[in-house]
């Protein structure tokens, strides 16, 4: 999650004298220390967030410049330290397992940052209790832009004194408190500060134990964040209780982009109070509704305002139990999202005899990128409509068919699909009970040179392909040149012996420049084989994981 903004090297360039200090700063790039900690000078790429606080020759005595001097070489250390790099105005710490020291340290440094605009401390347990030390401090960094304290383990004391510093920071744009518990039954204390006019752009409170109550305070603050762009709410299975609340703040949220509820309790009601809000949301590119169960039979007579989305690009509607009712009002709506570039339907088993149509009208969909429609029980009607559909879909980059056991012994019907898709990257076949005449078949089209733009190819759980087809599909997984993985793993509940073919696949990896993964587990490799492939990893020296069921 960490950015890499670029540095100016024009203001060292127009200087004719600098002082020492200028000069230690403007070498001040992490990667450009050597192990030993020499420091080197450079004027071509100041790093100018620092500079700026270095004082002038005429401007203060030589001690406050040796004291500058000796606080920035303490930040380059306690970087060097967790391994991490200076970027330009960005503290990233994120998953650096910080100890209280690390957290003083850290405190101490920030009086000398007065540009940073990104602060992410996120995946540090340490911070939990310590948070206060940071926000006394938060006037220091008042043009901070995006604050990420994700998985921090923050307590109440941490929440309050969180809100109180938020308004000593007002240019702030994004802020990210997932995955931390004791912001449940709190969010006022710390959102209270919002103001009309708040610049945020991005609010994410996952897996915050929200309460319904922080759902109705969330839905009064709404109106006020006026530029708010990115609203993520998912598993918080209490705030589905407040959804009218939320629904009517989000009326008054025109700018918003991104709209994630996965997994909030949303029950059949929750799709007609939300349908009441799409009207609002034109801006809306992302809609994630994923993992409500009992969501099932909400779409039967709640879907219309769907259409009102001109700009979605992206719907996932996995796993909430759509009945086929559902289907059939989404088959009057999903065709007509005509910017749609992803579309995930997966999970969700009623679909299996019922989505026909709606399988045969994606063909609709020119922009359609990603089709990930996986363990949905499809049908051999089903299964022939979404084919035919496929060749017509030109820009398709993610296709998931995996756990749809009727592509097994049918995978010819997507012989077109497969030799037109230029732009296919991610191919998932798992559990599709393929036999050996389709692996035989995937063979031949990338014996032809088709799919050549494929990166991540999933065949696993498919244990009915004998060795035969193994070795047709390793002799020609060669052709594969942009592959990265690979995966032809067994059930869990099968061990099988490798053939000969795995030789083809050592042989084949060897003209794969790019693959670093290949899954193989529970298939056991021949005690021959074995220094065999300890010798490839020696002698080829790249980082590829074989992870196999071992050896005989």
């Amino acid at each position: 999650m960490s950015q890499t903004r670029k540095k100016t090297s024009s203001e060292g360039e127009t200087k004719p004298q600098t002082s020492s200090v200028n000069k230690f700063l403007r070498g001040s790039k992490a990667e450009s220390r050597k192990e030993n900690n020499d420091l080197k000078t450079t004027d071509s790429q100041p790093t100018n967030w620092i500079q700026k606080t270095a004082p002038s020759e005429t401007a203060k005595p030589l001690s406050s410049e040796m004291e500058l001097r000796s606080s920035m070489e303490k930040y380059e250390q306690f970087l060097q330290k967790l391994g991490k790099k200076a970027v330009n105005k960005c503290l990233d710490l994120n998953n650096c397992g910080l100890t209280t020291a690390d957290m003083k340290e850290m405190v101490a440094l920030l009086p000398f940052l007065p540009d940073l605009e990104e602060l992410d401390i996120s995946w540090n347990d340490f911070v939990g209790g310590t948070l206060h030390s940071i926000t006394q401090q938060m006037h220091l960094v008042s043009k901070l832009k995006i604050l990420r304290l994700g998985s921090c383990r923050l307590t109440t004391d941490d929440v309050q004194a969180l809100g109180e510093a938020l308004e000593m920071i007002p240019e702030l744009v994004e802020l990210n408190l997932s995955w931390n518990s004791k912001v449940g039954g709190n969010l006022p204390l710390i959102l209270q500060k919002f103001q009309k006019g708040s610049k945020i752009q991005m609010l994410k409170l996952v897996d915050c134990t929200l309460t319904s109550e922080d759902g109705t305070f969330l839905g009064q603050l709404l109106p006020m964040l006026q530029s708010l762009e990115v609203l993520d709410l998912s598993i918080n299975r209490d705030i589905g209780g407040s959804l009218n609340s939320i629904a009517q703040g989000l009326k008054s949220s025109s700018n918003l982009k991104v709209l994630k509820l996965h997994s909030c309790g949303l029950s059949q009601k929750s799709v007609k109070i939300l349908d009441a809000a799409f009207r609002y949301l034109a801006e809306l590119r992302k809609l994630d509704l994923s993992c409500n169960k009992d969501l099932g039979g909400g779409f039967e007579d709640s879907s219309a305002q769907l259409v009102m989305l001109k700009h979605l690009q992206v719907l996932d509607l996995h796993q909430c139990s759509l009945t086929a009712d559902d289907v059939m009002s989404l088959t009057q709506v999903i065709p007509l999202l005509s910017n749609l570039q992803e579309l995930d339907l997966s999970a969700n088993k009623k679909m299996g005899n019922s989505s026909e149509n709606l399988l045969s009208r994606l063909r609709f969909l020119p922009a359609l990128k990603s089709l990930v429609i996986n363990n949905c029980a499809l049908e051999s009607e089903t299964f022939t409509a979404l084919a035919e559909t496929s060749v017509h879909l030109s820009a398709l980059e993610v296709f998931n068919l995996s756990w749809n056991k009727c592509v097994g012994g049918n995978l010819k019907l997507l012989l077109e699909t497969l030799k037109l898709s230029m732009s296919l990257r991610v191919l998932r076949l798992s559990s599709c009970s393929l036999v050996t005449e389709d692996v035989v078949l995937l063979a031949s089209v990338i014996q032809t040179g088709h799919l050549a733009k494929l990166r991540k190819l999933d065949l696993s759980y498919n244990d009915s392909i004998c060795d035969a087809g193994w070795t047709m599909f390793c002799q020609n997984v060669r052709f594969l040149k942009e592959l990265i993985e690979l995966d032809i793993s067994l059930r869990p509940s099968n061990f099988r012996d490798c053939g000969q073919w795995f030789r083809h696949l050592l042989c084949a990896v060897i003209k794969l420049p790019q693959i670093t993964e290949i899954g193989m587990k529970r298939w056991i490799l021949p005690a021959s084989q074995e220094e065999e492939l300890e010798c490839f990893d020696q002698d080829k020296k790249r980082s590829i994981h074989f992870d196999h069921g071992g050896f005989q």
